[in-house]
């Protein structure tokens, strides 16, 4: 036991104290973020919205995401990351102090774009700083590291959400988000100032860079992540549905299960990075074994109907999320050097903006069309094309490394 609590502790370390204070600010940002996990039930119970109109908001609120990651990288590369990060951490709590008094149809789609536009303009910022602070060894457990802070906010958001709601009402989350914002953006004015802050990995920007949308094995790997994207996302919209009305879970069991993916995350993820890391397996070969994890995980729902199977499609969906998304990040990071990393980063936060926009909806459309089975064989084949798509970057990467 004492073994495998010194091996947890020490695949953290070599983390410089930037990538701390970085991972702090994402806690606390994330922490304060309990207006997304209810916005629906906020929509309906307290606004009186038809489902219809939350699904269009809901178009609106990725819309607003897909649009600011296109623009946080963009100003990432003209103004600086710092610049970007602070900022929008600021506008963030302000405009959750002001859209809590529009209730209007049209003035919270429009609200909740900008609102969402100017949070998710620091994503691709939050991933060249990060990209900046590390050691180039350090890069995918740093990545790693950063994705722990955000799933203990995850966690901590919508238990304190659910009291704040009982105790003073939806708009007290509106004003815990908005003042959380702030609070993180002034604690980082405090450690991650550029005269504080050092810079690890200058190596950010090359002469005559490439344009991100032209760099074609990137377009690749990009497309292949959004329909990764596109099938994990089920597990936040259909799969909860799968297990209540094919399987009768109560949503204690179902809460339960969904729990399980941020425990295993917390516990193994660092320990399975820092082993991984170690092989001889590449960035994109740890993709594509992710991508096939998480296939996978929707074949066994067609396996059987004993409900032991979902906890053993849920280990095995985790363990393609923690394998898939931190070594992604970190190529993504290293091919972002071919060009301007912000809007390398941009097109990479984008590619799940996509994902968003299109794969709830679509997951929900198929199962009422086709039914859960065949949803199911539709989200496996689109692992399976997914993967097809990274073999063909590998092979390109093949080539460029001899031709280069």
């Amino acid at each position: 036991m004492q073994k495998i609590l010194l091996h947890y502790i020490n695949s953290f370390s070599g983390l410089s104290k930037e990538v701390w204070w970085l991972a702090l600010i994402t806690l606390i940002n994330r922490a304060g973020a309990m207006v997304i996990p209810f916005l629906s039930l906020y929509l309906t119970d307290d606004l009186f919205f038809s489902l219809e109109q939350v699904g269009w908001i809901m178009t609106s609120y990725g819309l607003g995401s897909f649009f600011g990651a296109w623009l946080g990288g963009k100003l990432s590369d003209y103004i600086g990351y710092y610049k970007v990060i602070l900022g929008s951490l600021l506008l963030t709590g302000a405009s959750f102090l002001i859209v809590q008094y529009f209730s209007s149809f049209w003035s919270i789609c429009i609200s909740f774009f900008v609102l969402i536009a100017i949070a998710d303009a620091a994503r691709p910022a939050f991933f060249v700083a990060l990209s900046a602070y590390s050691k180039p060894e350090n890069k995918t457990r740093s990545l790693t590291f950063i994705r722990l802070a955000i799933n203990l906010g995850f966690s901590a958001g919508p238990a304190l959400g659910g009291i704040i709601i009982t105790s003073i009402g939806y708009h007290g989350l509106f004003w815990v988000d908005g003042i959380t914002c702030i609070i993180a953006g002034l604690v980082m004015t405090q450690t991650l100032h550029p005269k504080k802050a050092r810079e690890l990995d200058k190596e950010v920007i090359i002469n005559n860079p490439i344009p991100a949308y032209r760099d074609g094995i990137y377009i690749i790997f990009l497309i292949a992540l959004a329909l990764f994207g596109f099938i994990f996302v089920q597990y936040f919209s259909t799969v909860p549905l799968y297990y209540k009305e094919v399987h009768e879970l109560s949503e204690e069991k179902i809460g339960l299960l969904l729990a399980m993916n941020g425990a295993l995350i917390f516990f193994f993820e660092m320990p399975l990075i820092a082993y991984l890391e170690k092989t001889s397996i590449s960035k994109v070969g740890n993709v594509i074994n992710g991508l096939i994890f998480t296939g996978i995980s929707f074949v066994l729902f067609l396996v059987t109907p004993w409900s032991g199977i979902l906890v053993i499609g849920m280990i095995i969906a985790t363990l393609g999320e923690m394998v898939a998304f931190p070594f992604g990040n970190a190529f993504a990071l290293d091919r972002s050097k071919k060009g301007r990393q912000g809007a390398y980063m941009g097109l990479y936060s984008m590619s799940f903006s996509v994902a968003h926009i299109f794969g709830h909806n679509s997951g929900m459309q198929l199962i009422d069309n086709y039914g859960y089975d065949n949803s199911w064989v539709f989200m496996a084949i689109i692992a399976g094309i997914g993967t097809a798509l990274l073999f063909i970057v590998k092979q390109q990467l093949t080539r460029e490394k001899v031709a280069g």
